[in-house]
């Protein structure tokens, strides 16, 4: 074998080592992001029809007030939801595409 195949070789070793041993790690993080996505998808559902405050959105949800207020905060971020007028003390949000329409 030249050099160049040895390395090849001991590379290719060495990652499928680091693979197998953050195996785990990746199978959590796999099962966070599905997580997340059903819910900011959850979440968008439920601000399809109309404007609401996050304790309502956790209420239809069935996730906890704070984990909302994160996507919430994550979307609003980007655009996606935007912040209406206030209900009570809670702020009312909606969905950015159905403002376009």
């Amino acid at each position: 074998m030249s050099q160049e195949s040895t390395k090849k070789t001991a590379k290719k070793e060495a990652m499928k080592k680091l693979r197998e041993s953050r195996k785990h790690i990746i199978k959590a993080t796999s099962t966070r992001v599905k997580e997340n996505r059903k819910a900011i998808k959850a979440i968008k559902e439920h601000l399809q029809a109309e404007a609401r405050t996050v304790p309502e959105i956790a209420e239809a949800t069935g996730l906890a007030s704070s984990e909302v207020l994160w996507f919430i905060a994550t979307l609003k971020k980007y655009g996606e939801i935007l912040e209406g007028d206030k209900d009570g003390g809670y702020f009312c949000y909606y969905l950015a595409e159905a403002a376009s329409e």
